[in-house]
This record gives C-alpha cells, structure tokens and sequence, in this order.
C-alpha cells in the first residue's frame, strides 16, 4: 500500500522463477503505480518475458507474490486478469475469424458496453478498419500485432503489460503504436512495456527499469536521463549477467 491507502497498479515482491537450475528470475521486487509508465529493458534471457508472463497470471513463480490492484495473482487470479490488458508475442487471435469478429468474441468475455462502436473505433486507431471483415489468417505478422493491441485496450482495462508490442511492426505502424501508447499512458493507466530500443523507452516512458541476469540492475526516472547515460547503465548491466547465460544468448 502507498501512503494514500490505495494499492498500487503492480506490486512485486521477491518474485523468483526458475526452469530446473536455470533461475531466471531472483527477487525481483516492482512497484508501478496508477499513471506510471514503465520501460523495462535488459538484453535476451534477462526474464523480462517471464516477468510479464507471472503478472498476466500466466506462469507462476517459484517464490514470491504480486498483486495487480490489489488483487493476488495467486488467490485472485480472475480478478487480477480483468484488470489487465496484455500485448505478447502470442497474439491470442483467431485465424478463422475475422477481425470484427475477434474484439467481438473478446468484447463479450468482458462486457464492453457498446461493443461495435468500441470496436469499430479501434479498428480505426490501428488501421485496420478497412480490413475488418478480412480473416485473420490472411494478415501479416505486423497486422497482427496491430489487431493484438485493439484487443488488449478493448475492455479498457486500468493496467497494460506490453511485452515487445512493436515486434513485427513497419515504420508507420511503430509510429501509431507510439501515439496510442502515449494516449493510453496520458489516460492514467499504468503501463509496464519490455523493448529493446532505448530510444523509444526514452520517448514514451516515465520511468525504465533494466533487468539483467534475472535481477533489477538499474532503476531512473526518464527525466533525469539522456540517451548516453541510459546507453551506459545498459551496456553495464549487460555485462553483469553470468557467464553462462552470456554463452547461451538467454
């Protein structure tokens, strides 16, 4: 609880995961409140996949708990879930249907209110309305992830977790991903977002946050950083994971 008693967006405490004796996560403590925007960067195998994955409630630590508004992701999972809007490199799409039919079959679950205009307006903002009655199967990979992204603003949810949400994006379409979230993040949501690309975290977020060998190395508020600064905390956290992970790519 912060001094207000209000429970923050996302909570992390002590959150370890491990896959046989590869650890990749080891207590990991988080704090996001309502309205922050977090950037978390770390090179390949630092765990910032698996970090998103246990606060969307889809895997689960070997220790330690988190909360998303308060709720357990362990005794409150529903709830938890209902808070959140999740970008992945999973699409959670289906390839029959078509992208109409997609946010509909979503919509439902969550009980937009008003659902074909929500729809139709998101279609809209990522530049798939004109293709929205097109089946899935038949879009490219960056279409995709702009149809994922409708998806995860749908039921307007108070948190997002984006893992890498412009894979797969052009140039064009990073740059409306960039207005949305700068919109999304302006409506005091919380945002927690993993990138490779230092610039854009500079650009969008409030805070970053590097994770390296499966631990927080590093934690500044954008303000106070320029690119060069970043660019060092980053190449040195790098540095600092194990050898055996460097020798993997993991």
């Amino acid at each position: 609880m912060n001094t207000t008693g209000v429970a923050p967006a996302i909570l992390a405490r002590g959150l370890s995961k491990a896959f046989g004796r590869q650890r990749v996560l080891r207590d990991v403590d988080l704090r996001v409140e309502r309205g922050d925007f977090v950037a978390l960067l770390g090179p390949n195998g630092a765990g910032k996949t698996t970090f998103i994955r246990i606060l969307a409630t889809l895997s689960r630590p070997s220790a330690g708990e988190a909360w998303i508004n308060g709720h357990s992701i362990f005794d409150q999972a529903r709830q938890a879930r209902r808070q959140l809007g999740l970008v992945s490199h999973q699409t959670f799409l289906y390839g029959d249907l078509t992208a109409e039919e997609n946010l509909h079959f979503y919509g439902q679950m969550y009980d937009v209110a008003g659902l074909r205009e929500r729809s139709a307006e998101l279609l809209a903002r990522v530049g798939l309305y004109e293709r929205r009655r097109d089946p899935v199967r038949a879009f490219s990979r960056g279409m995709q992830q702009r149809l994922s992204i409708a998806r995860a603003v749908l039921h307007d949810p108070p948190i997002l977790l984006l893992d890498e949400p412009d894979t797969g994006l052009d140039q064009q379409a990073t740059r409306m991903l960039g207005e949305l979230l700068l919109k999304l993040g302006a409506e005091q949501r919380a945002i927690l977002m993993t990138t490779h690309h230092l610039e854009r975290a500079l650009e969008l977020s409030r805070r970053v946050v590097i994770l390296a060998g499966g631990q927080l190395a590093y934690e500044a508020p954008t303000r106070d950083l320029t690119r060069e600064a970043l660019q060092t905390a980053y190449a040195e956290a790098s540095e600092r994971r194990p050898a055996r992970q460097r020798e993997a790519g993991r």
